[in-house]
């Protein structure tokens, strides 16, 4: 049940056969964001349980979900984006059926970050679904 900017990302990881180069595409889709507004990192949006600073700012409109993010480490930027390819656009009740690490081990992720980047990513989910249930 993933939007179609990450079914995109499925298949441009499934052309790398490399880690490294699938590592460097993440980092370059971490490059490749907004930057969130200084003024929106601040304690309510940061994400606890990340070894890095992570900030998700959900925008939900029309029943419509959205998030932006940041964090000060590259490789955790492009999670966010890769978690952003995965619910951003969704309906608001469609994001708590995403089955995130089901739809992240389509990408090797599972396998490749450390138990600190795993944990973050959880910690981002689990942010995500939250701002969404709390929406419904």
């Amino acid at each position: 049940m993933a939007s179609a900017a990450f079914e995109e990302i499925v298949e441009d990881f499934e052309f790398l056969d490399d880690w490294e180069d699938r590592y460097a595409m993440v980092i370059d889709m971490g490059k490749a964001m907004v930057p969130l507004d200084e003024a929106l990192k601040v304690p309510a949006t940061k994400v606890d349980g990340c070894a890095s600073q992570v900030w998700l700012q959900p925008m939900i409109e029309a029943g419509i979900y959205r998030f932006q993010g940041d964090s000060d480490a590259m490789i955790v930027r492009g999670l966010v984006a890769v978690l952003g390819a995965l619910y951003n656009g969704l309906p608001v009740a469609d994001v708590l059926g995403v089955d995130a690490v089901s739809e992240l081990g389509r990408l090797g992720l599972n396998e490749h970050l450390s138990a600190q980047r795993s944990n973050g990513v959880r910690s981002m989910v689990e942010r995500i679904r939250k701002t969404a249930s709390e929406a419904i």
